[in-house]
């Protein structure tokens, strides 16, 4: 039941609003507070404007990252979908905003911590964006729409793009700082996809029993998950055998592991994490 209500809160808009506001205040207080006074670059659209702001010191990163993500909501209008290009606007307008206003710096001396710190905190912003139905705009954008027509992974996207600005910055910025950036980087794709899959992970488990009927019927009724009997066949004895397979929440797999080995202390049992389930019970696809 609760996890039924929770699905239809992160549907709601009050709630895809605060997550976009929330997550691009952050994005933007990393870059901010502490990438820009280093003369780091982000990657991405926003990592772009940057580059543009060093070069020519004209307009400020946030009016360049609003600029540039002009011809980008077009695309986002064309081939996504209308909600979609309106909690994006909105996730925009934020980042943009809070970029343009938020003048408070960290003051961290060393450029190493520097970059690991604003890498966390982009990171994190990042990663509550990605729950939302919507986007910060810029690179996001681009990689959903060419993921739903060509199947290209997001992280290739991100991947090839900051790639080609970080070869740029090679030729014309400090090789110090541009390795530094790659560290700020690095930090926030990883910090960004645990954010993301935080709440999304699941326990796949095998179970091979002797006893994997008894154990199947108290999944249903005391974990309230379901179940499935895979045939299997023992390599050694060469015995026809029930494999059961359940997917449980993680704070499940202690009650899951005891339950199994009441029933048959010589049970045999294998964990799997797996970052996403989609079906009743767990998440339901996400259509932007």
């Amino acid at each position: 039941m609760f996890e039924r209500e929770l699905r239809n809160v992160s549907m709601t808009v009050w709630w895809n609003l605060a997550l976009l506001t929330i997550g691009g205040t952050l994005f933007s207080l990393g870059m901010n507070a502490i990438a820009v006074p280093h003369g780091f670059i982000s990657g991405g659209i926003f990592g772009t404007g940057i580059y543009i702001y060093y070069a020519t010191g004209v307009l400020s990163p946030a009016l360049w990252y609003l600029l540039l993500n002009l011809p980008i909501f077009v695309l986002g209008w064309l081939f996504v979908s209308r909600r979609f290009f309106l909690y994006s606007l909105y996730g925009t307008a934020v980042t943009t905003l809070a970029a343009q206003f938020i003048t408070w710096q960290a003051h961290i001396a060393n450029p190493l911590l520097a970059a690991v710190a604003a890498g966390t905190v982009c990171g994190a912003g990042l990663g509550i964006v990605l729950r939302s139905l919507g986007s910060e705009g810029g690179m996001t954008i681009i990689a959903i729409i060419l993921h739903q027509r060509w199947s290209m992974r997001v992280g290739q996207v991100s991947f090839l793009y900051n790639f080609v600005l970080f070869m740029v910055g090679l030729a014309t910025l400090d090789v110090d700082m541009v390795l530094y950036s790659v560290i700020l980087v690095y930090t926030y794709s990883q910090v960004m996809d645990y954010v993301h899959s935080l709440f999304n992970q699941r326990k796949m488990v095998f179970i091979i029993s002797e006893c994997s009927e008894c154990i199947a019927a108290e999944i249903l009724q005391h974990l309230h998950r379901g179940a499935t009997f895979l045939q299997g066949k023992g390599a050694f004895t060469g015995r026809d055998k029930q494999v059961l397979m359940t997917v449980v929440q993680n704070y499940q797999l202690k009650r899951l592991e005891e339950t199994v080995f009441r029933h048959d202390p010589n049970a045999f049992m294998i964990v799997e994490n797996t970052f996403n389930v989609l079906g009743t019970g767990f998440s339901t696809r996400k259509v932007y």
